[in-house]
């Protein structure tokens, strides 16, 4: 197939360009590919765009969810089908997606499933804001909690992997402790809470190794979501091991779960959002509403 390789060099805290670098001579032996590098935010979307209206057939973003998150958006709003299929080489801090999908965490196979492996098809999820364009999202879609912990997780600079997450978990229940109130109606229900972490999955992990919806599949066509709701700071300690486990929701006392194909969301305080780790709302920004909808069968991956 004709491929385009999009690497991310900024990914794992720049550590993954040498990681692509070393990957050069196994892609020529698996047929070669045209390369290109991200040097600004957005820059994936544009890549990709542009790549599947030349008619590349295979897209590999080399990079973490992020640079995931925006592949396959730029492969989504080029105006042609079908769709190129998307590769994955996880070189990222988290790599959830890739984990989701069944792509091995070791780069160099994961190459040979995006070149030799088989397409599967999965679902998305895309989202609305009032002022903005609709968006997809793969693993997750996080308001509150997570999205304060992926801020944080950007300044610990000297850690890596799942610990990078571990320690911006237990610095935002100590420093951040907001619970919106949150009107949802979804496709199945309705209800009115105070929250301090909500969450829709389209994959199981968020985090690199928190399983916040432990029963979601990416092609079961629903979208699962968990909500913790207003709980005490020594309770969020208290769920957090259980959220490693994906045991949380047998606190039912604390947390709410279920699964849904369309929501909407609106809050009375200004929501923080992020989707696979990128930034959507955080300080500073008044987003308040909020539509989510699951697209079955989206797109390919190889694995």
């Amino acid at each position: 197939m004709k491929t385009k390789l999009i690497v991310n060099p900024n990914a794992d805290l720049g550590r993954a360009w040498r990681t692509a670098a070393d990957l050069r001579y196994l892609v020529e032996e698996y047929g070669g590919a045209d390369w290109a590098g991200t040097v600004y935010p957005t820059h994936a979307i544009e890549l990709a765009r542009q790549a599947a209206e030349a008619g590349y057939e295979l897209i590999i973003a080399a990079g973490g969810d992020g640079t995931v998150h925006e592949v396959l958006n730029g492969i989504l709003q080029a105006q042609v089908e079908p769709k190129p299929r998307l590769g994955v080489i996880p070189l990222g801090s988290g790599n959830d997606f890739s984990f989701a999908v069944g792509i091995d965490p070791k780069p160099a196979l994961a190459l040979r499933q995006a070149f030799q492996g088989s397409p599967r098809r999965i679902d998305l999820g895309v989202f609305q804001t009032p002022h903005g364009p609709r968006e997809y999202f793969d693993n997750a879609l996080g308001i509150g909690f997570d999205t304060t912990v992926t801020i944080r997780s950007r300044k610990l600079t000297w850690l890596r992997g799942f610990l990078i997450y571990l320690v911006a978990v237990l610095q935002t229940i100590i420093l951040n402790h907001e619970a919106p109130h949150l009107k949802v109606v979804t496709d199945v229900e309705s209800w009115e809470d105070s929250s301090i972490f909500f969450v829709m999955g389209n994959g199981r992990r968020e985090g690199g190794g928190f399983l916040v919806t432990p029963d979601a599949r990416p092609d079961d066509g629903l979208l699962h979501y968990m909500s913790i709701r207003q709980v005490s700071r020594l309770k969020m300690l208290r769920l957090l091991p259980e959220v490693i486990r994906g045991t949380h929701g047998n606190f039912k006392r604390d947390v709410r779960m279920g699964t849904l194909t369309r929501m909407e969301l609106h809050a009375d305080h200004p929501l923080y959002v992020n989707a696979d780790g990128e930034i959507i709302s955080g300080f500073g920004s008044d987003l308040r509403d909020l539509q989510v909808e699951l697209i079955p069968g989206a797109i390919e991956v190889m694995v």
